[in-house]
């Protein structure tokens, strides 16, 4: 391979981190331990949906 051609590594991938990376206004944020919290939750709903259905 010649030093000329573009192999798609990291140049491939640079403006998704550059998208990815900036800070928007109006973009939802979220707390992350929400988040979590929804999780265990829904897990633990799932478990008694299991529960009740046998």
């Amino acid at each position: 391979m010649s030093s000329g051609q573009n192999s798609g590594g990291l140049m491939s991938s640079a403006g998704l981190v550059r998208y990815f990376d900036a800070e928007d206004r109006n973009a939802v944020r979220i707390n992350p331990k929400s988040v979590f919290a929804f999780g265990i939750l829904f897990g633990i709903l799932i478990m008694v949906l299991n529960v009740l259905a046998i």
